[in-house]
């Protein structure tokens, strides 16, 4: 049973630019054949699976994001634990 699902619909999109490994693009066009997909939307739900996954990025982006609403970019003292 795959891990990712075949999108359901579209949803807005934008426009990225990458290289990757020969061996990995390769591997990403069989899963998005795998799962009747297209390469990029196996890009997206991967990336989407990694950002809900990593508790440690969670935290980095929560003090990232409060450093930016802060006025003057001054660093906030607390960070909240996803």
């Amino acid at each position: 049973m795959p891990i990712l699902k075949a999108p359901p619909k579209q949803s807005k999109s934008a426009s990225l630019q990458i290289r990757i490994e020969e061996d990995v693009r390769h591997k990403l066009d069989k899963y998005a054949q795998f799962i009747d997909s297209s390469p990029s939307y196996v890009v997206s739900e991967a990336l989407k699976l990694l950002f809900k996954k990593d508790a440690e990025y969670k935290l980095w982006l929560n003090h990232h994001t409060h450093n930016q609403n802060n006025e003057g970019g001054k660093p906030t003292d607390t960070v909240k634990q996803a």
